[in-house]
């Protein structure tokens, strides 16, 4: 086993590859503004520092999200094109999971939040850093304090609202290796991952205008 791991659904820019017992190299840039120009380098880094090609992957693991569309749609099609160019399977982990199992919480329940901007948090909550209780879903901090009162948190979203997340633990962002020592725990348990569709949980912003004028003549 070899699998190449990636996610571009935070700000930040993470690779990483796994053999089936260890992570063999990683890197991780936080840029908000050039996923699509940090991925592709961060993968030939990564291969390079494992002495590994690409054709030698057997399967892509990469973040599904949620996040914002612009940032998550490059891990994603790139995600497909490697697996379709390598014949290889593509498997989708949620973000939120990749961070719940990088936690350095002994003991939850606790919640992790990711920045969905528009002063909204991604967030979900977890019995364990294995066992995801609800969520993902995108809501105002305000709107949520009940639900996650007395929970420790993670992520760079609680980061951001310390009213409503005042215990903040590590990791500030997901990484790939994570997510790829997530992927490679649940296919050993004979877990089926599921399929690299996007969580944006939000509409797009672009929309056909209800009420346009017509400009063509009759």
């Amino acid at each position: 086993m070899l699998l190449l791991a990636l996610d571009t659904a935070t700000p930040a820019v993470t690779v990483a590859l796994h053999d089936g017992t260890d992570v063999i190299a990683s890197s991780s840039q936080v840029d908000a503004r050039r996923h699509g120009e940090l991925l592709l380098p961060a993968v030939d880094r990564v291969l390079a520092e494992a002495g590994l090609t690409l054709a030698e992957v057997t399967g892509i693991v990469v973040g599904v999200g949620p996040g914002p569309y612009t940032g998550l749609r490059v891990g994603l099609m790139t995600a497909d094109t490697f697996g379709l160019a390598l014949g290889v399977p593509v498997h989708g982990v949620c973000t939120l999971d990749g961070l719940a199992y990088a936690a350095d919480i002994e003991k939850g329940p606790f919640v992790v939040a990711t920045d969905a901007r528009r002063k909204e948090v991604y967030w979900a909550t977890y019995a364990d850093s294995r066992t995801r209780l609800t969520g993902p879903a995108v809501d105002r901090p305000a709107d949520i304090a009940e639900q996650v009162a007395g929970l420790p948190a993670v992520g760079a979203g609680a980061l951001l609202y310390p009213d409503t997340f005042p215990q903040v633990h590590e990791p500030e962002h997901v990484t790939a290796a994570a997510l790829a020592a997530l992927a490679v725990e649940r296919l050993a348990a004979g877990e089926e991952l599921p399929a690299a569709r996007p969580l944006y949980l939000r509409r797009p912003d672009a929309q056909v205008p209800k009420n346009y004028k017509v400009v063509t003549p009759k």
